[in-house]
């Protein structure tokens, strides 16, 4: 009865540990209506001390995973390109991937223009995807998906 008990408390500490890795990244996401039927969809990551999230784009040796945003197709609207990165980019030798990546520490903003292609109230659909690592050691990629109503 004790090795079962014993099993069933590691079993569940090893599930505490993994959904932590995205608790490392508090991510929000804020809409602002820049113009008729043009808005602003900023994905804000807050990254706790110690922790650091990758950038979009890598050096040609890095290993790291970088920070992708999937979009849902929506015959509404249209997005240009890839969203634009606002915050301290830190371009050096990581020694948790041991390469060197491009990577953000604190809070980083992606930044996404979406066009309504005609007014209609709808919503963006997305999903990022992207892997912390501190100065030791990397968690598993995480994914989160998210959706933002943009009205016309």
């Amino acid at each position: 009865m004790k090795k079962l008990l014993a099993s069933i408390a590691f079993v569940l500490l090893a599930v505490v540990a993994f959904a932590q890795s995205g608790s490392k990244v508090k991510w929000d996401y804020v809409v602002k209506k820049l113009a008729d039927k043009k808005y602003e969809v900023r994905m804000i990551a807050t990254i706790q001390p110690g922790w650091h999230l990758y950038s979009q784009t890598q050096s040609s040796d890095a290993i790291a995973l970088p920070t992708k945003f999937t979009f849902a197709k929506n015959p509404l609207i249209t997005t240009a390109g890839i969203p634009k990165e606002e915050g301290k980019l830190t371009d050096a030798f990581d020694n948790a991937t041991n390469s060197r990546s491009r990577f953000y520490a604190n809070k980083v903003e992606f930044v996404q223009i979406v066009v309504l292609k005609t007014k209609v109230t709808t919503s963006v659909v997305a999903e990022v995807e992207f892997m912390v690592c501190d100065d030791k050691q990397c968690l598993p990629p995480d994914k989160k998906k998210f959706t933002v109503k943009l009205e016309g």
